[in-house]
């Protein structure tokens, strides 16, 4: 009978030994939970199945370093880099796309977007309680755009509905925040 390891048990010993028991041990315990999550995130199954194995891929060749004792656990430091991962297969184009973003961001600095708007309003309004207050389909589709920074078309991808509904939706989520923190 075999002894249960730790998270940090496993990681230590993929990182140090490349011990491919605990890499399988550590496969099944996350492997179905983090395609769950994704699968929330992403209505293309391909998809969620290449970033999942993407992860695990990255835990295995080291490319993705975990630190025990940080506040971080195992499941939540592979969802981060799942999630990471997923947005860049949205995206199409990895690091190099994060890259021209910036600096096309960085380019049009003068104009205020209306996330900053919103952002600004935290100091004189209550934006976790009127985030509460969207509707759950609103609250997705401000998760992805603003937070993932996800484009619209990529936004329907991985919410499952047209990029109209995602424009339509954005904007209804933008008005009511604007109201609810005026």
């Amino acid at each position: 009978m075999s002894e249960t390891r730790s998270d940090g048990e496993l990681l230590r010993a993929i990182a140090a030994d490349r011990d491919r028991h605990a890499f399988e041990e550590l496969y099944r315990r996350y492997a179905p939970w983090l395609t769950a999550r994704m699968r929330g995130r992403c209505a293309d199954a391909g998809i969620v199945d290449d970033v999942v194995q993407e992860t695990f891929l990255a835990v295995w060749r080291g490319t993705a370093s975990y630190r025990e004792g940080y506040s971080e656990d195992a499941a939540g430091w592979l969802w981060r880099i799942a999630a990471r991962r997923l947005v860049d297969a949205l995206r199409g184009d990895g690091a190099r796309g994060r890259l021209r973003q910036v600096l096309s961001r960085l380019r049009h600095r003068d104009e205020v977007s209306a996330e900053e708007r919103v952002l600004a309003g935290v100091e004189h309004g209550d934006l976790a309680g009127a985030l509460t207050r969207l509707s759950p389909e609103l609250r997705a589709v401000l998760q992805a755009t603003v937070i993932d920074g996800l484009t619209t078309r990529e936004a329907a991808v991985l919410l499952g509905i047209p990029p109209g509904t995602v424009k339509t939706r954005a904007l209804r989520a933008r008005k009511q925040l604007r109201e609810a923190l005026a």
